[in-house]
């Protein structure tokens, strides 16, 4: 049995209150007048790139150029509406209304009041997508009956536990944003829905009890199978058959088909409705393959250091070596499509699309390009290396990269939509990453310390204990 010390729990709770602090100075310092955020950002404050768009005109953008040059006027002003919504992330379309009233300031303060809550809410997103693809990878191993994973399903179990906690977090925020405590989702402010004919043709989807419904359906059937699997994988431990080894094969086969339906579902609802002008195909995919080797390097890292702490002791070089593979064949996965989504939408050049990659290119260059680099090329160029997989101190530093750059990826897709070029990794973003990986510290391993590590019961733990290669 593992024990969950005092100096890890400490640590858990120190990381917690260092990220609750953060997240506090982001709200009590976000503007409460126009006057104060025009003041902030002339002393340059809010503007984390420093870049043209500082002041928040979107008059010369590209995009509304080629508005210009490829459709009527009509065309045109959705087009423009349609800038000004990504931009500034609280839904006025245009930053004079018809009777000539000056919306810039507004755009601006919106802008400012969303950092903290889009920090909150990226940090929070993303540790419940580990959780979430953890039990993807876990339900997938379970549904195909494999032989050399039982020895770690203890770890998966863990991490998994901290699912329901953060996903109900998560839809807190999602309430409370329907309830207009902040801008993150301009379509659930009716103003903005009255001039968008856009967003108006899209309500039957993208309104605020359909939302809010869709999301207790999605995380109470990803919480219901959890905590059946669980349930059934300790009950196989004292059992004298394999009965709930096989209610977990078939709970996890019928868990597959609902998770790929409610996975892209919530990618759709959750990310991509922030800039509800703007939508891929590929994007339910593209989140899936982020949480997915998020979770399968999360399971890495905590392996290799229960392992380091005298545990796992059926856990050998070569189930490290099958994860690092995973890390490997998903970032790889992860990159193609990125790619795929990329290239089409820049290569059509319709304004209503690239305006999402012109955004983050012109005005997130650093975090857009740098997430490349720390989820494709350095897993690639460390990774490839067979023998690299079977060392522990390789597999952790890589890991630790992959799953920051997993971090950026999704501040790369929420922020700009929410809070425009007023972005900056300050005090409030570090804050909220801290907190919720002190709490995703502290549930998953007080989880993995219930139960014995050791799978006995398992009819494939045999052959997972012999797992070599």
């Amino acid at each position: 049995m593992y024990t969950f010390t005092n100096k890890l729990r400490n640590l858990s709770i120190i990381l917690m209150v260092i990220g609750f602090l953060g997240l506090t100075y982001g709200f009590l310092t976000a503007p409460n007048t126009v006057e104060q955020a025009n003041a902030m950002v002339a002393d340059g404050h809010g503007d984390g790139h420093g870049g043209d768009h500082g002041a928040g005109t979107h008059d010369n953008h590209p995009v509304v150029d080629k508005a210009d040059a490829h459709a009527d006027d009509k065309h045109h002003n959705e087009t423009a509406a349609h800038e000004d919504h990504h931009q500034g992330g609280h839904g006025e379309a245009h930053d004079k209304d018809a009777h000539g009233e000056d919306h810039h300031g507004e755009h601006l303060l919106h802008q400012l009041q969303n950092k903290p809550w889009a920090a909150l809410y990226v940090a929070a997103f993303f540790f419940m997508m580990i959780a979430l693809g953890t039990l993807a990878f876990y339900a997938v191993n379970r549904a195909a009956q494999a032989g050399w994973s039982p020895a770690l399903f203890r770890v998966m179990e863990g991490i998994t536990a901290y699912l329901l906690p953060g996903a109900l977090i998560v839809f807190v925020i999602l309430a409370l944003s329907g309830m207009h405590f902040n801008h993150l989702f301009i379509w659930m402010d009716p103003e903005v829905v009255a001039h968008d004919k856009l967003i108006q043709g899209k309500v039957g989807f993208l309104n605020v009890p359909g939302f809010l419904i869709r999301a207790l359906i999605y995380i109470g059937g990803w919480a219901t199978y959890r905590y059946f699997s669980r349930k059934f994988s300790l009950a196989q431990d004292q059992a004298d058959d394999i009965s709930n080894h096989k209610k977990n094969f078939r709970i996890s086969a019928g868990f597959l088909v609902f998770f790929i339906v409610t996975e892209s579902m919530m990618s759709w609802d959750w990310i991509m409705s922030i800039d509800p002008h703007w939508f891929s195909t590929l994007f339910g995919w593209y989140v899936f393959a982020s949480m997915f080797v998020s979770g399968i390097t999360t399971i890495a890292l905590i392996t290799i250091y229960l392992k380091s702490k005298g545990y796992l002791e059926k856990v050998n070089d070569s189930h490290i070596h099958d994860l690092g593979k995973f890390m490997f064949g998903i970032s790889i996965f992860w990159t193609y499509l990125w790619f795929s989504q990329f290239m089409l939408i820049w290569y059509s050049n319709i304004p209503e699309e690239v305006t999402y990659f012109i955004t983050r290119i012109e005005d997130y260059n650093i975090p857009f390009f740098g997430m490349l680099i720390m989820n494709f090329i350095f897993p690639l160029l460390i990774l490839m290396n067979s023998d690299y997989k079977r060392v522990n101190y390789i597999i952790v530093m890589t890991g630790i990269v992959v799953i920051l750059g997993h971090y950026v990826d999704v501040f790369n897709m929420i922020m700009p939509s929410a809070v425009g070029d007023q972005w900056f990794i300050g005090i409030a973003e570090v804050g909220g990453f801290l907190f919720f990986l002190g709490l995703f510290i502290f549930v998953v391993f007080k989880e993995i310390s219930k139960a014995p590590l050791h799978a006995v019961g398992d009819p494939f733990m045999g052959e997972s204990e012999r797992f070599h290669y």
